[in-house]
């Protein structure tokens, strides 16, 4: 199976934020998105809400909910319980756990799987309880035994983080290493039987290459460059494009 396409609407909503305005509309950018055949919706609500706002969740979740029953909802974000009480009010499919600091402008590593074991394990077994799948954000360096780690703590995807795969635009041959380490993680990850997901940097041209070396990934969150080529293309045409480059028929 192809991997599917989440997309992110956090671009959406920092131009909204722009002004006091209601546009763009992040729910009827997330409907074109999914009219298009995007596999479900991804948002990172910050605690600053200087993209996504609380008050965004209810009304994406009921989008999915009323139009696109067969979509997923995924929220992604550190593990406060400010953040955790938001899941459990929204109830995505979903969960995506990120080591950030709320000063970071974007997500730029993985999780530390020995020093954070206690807090994912304690987390991830809170959010699986009330029937949310978890995934956790982990750094693509070839490292079997993080994938060992993740297995261990109770997770049920890791989402690879493909940052210094999509910083290699220009360099063939470092974009050749970072696809073979992020391939070795990917293995690893199977092998504990943990599905992979990936994302950071991801655009319509070096999907390709990595869904080729990760046959079985499961999923890619994409926002920034979908968002950028949105400009261009429209929405709807720009989702289609990705889901090309996933691997899928379109």
């Amino acid at each position: 199976m192809p991997a599917k396409l989440s997309v992110n609407l956090n671009a959406i909503a920092m131009l909204r934020n722009r002004r006091d305005l209601p546009w763009p509309s992040v729910r009827h950018m997330g409907r074109i998105a999914l009219e298009a055949g995007a596999a479900g919706l991804t948002v990172h609500p910050r605690p600053d809400q200087r993209h996504i706002r609380f008050s965004d969740l209810p009304d994406l979740r009921a989008l999915i909910d009323d139009e696109f029953p067969e979509a997923e909802f995924n929220i992604e974000g550190y593990p406060s319980e400010e953040f955790l009480a938001l899941c459990e009010a929204t109830a995505p499919e979903q969960v995506t756990l990120v080591p950030d600091d709320p000063s970071q402008a974007t997500s730029d590593h993985g999780w530390d799987l020995t020093l954070h074991a206690d807090l994912l394990t304690t987390v991830i077994a809170r959010l699986k309880s009330k029937g949310m799948r978890v995934s956790i954000f982990v750094d693509g360096d070839g490292r079997s035994e993080a994938m060992t780690k993740a297995k261990a703590v109770g997770a049920d995807r890791v989402e690879l983080y493909t940052g210094p795969y999509g910083g290699c635009f220009n360099r063939s041959e470092e974009a050749a290493r970072q696809i073979e380490l992020l391939g070795a993680t990917a293995d690893a990850a199977l092998a504990e039987g943990l599905a992979v997901n990936a994302g950071h940097d991801l655009t319509v041209e070096n999907l390709p290459a990595l869904v080729k070396r990760i046959p079985r990934l499961a999923e890619v969150s994409i926002g920034h460059a979908l968002t950028a080529d949105a400009l261009e293309f429209g929405m709807a045409e720009t989702v289609r494009r990705f889901r090309r480059a996933c691997g899928q028929t379109v």
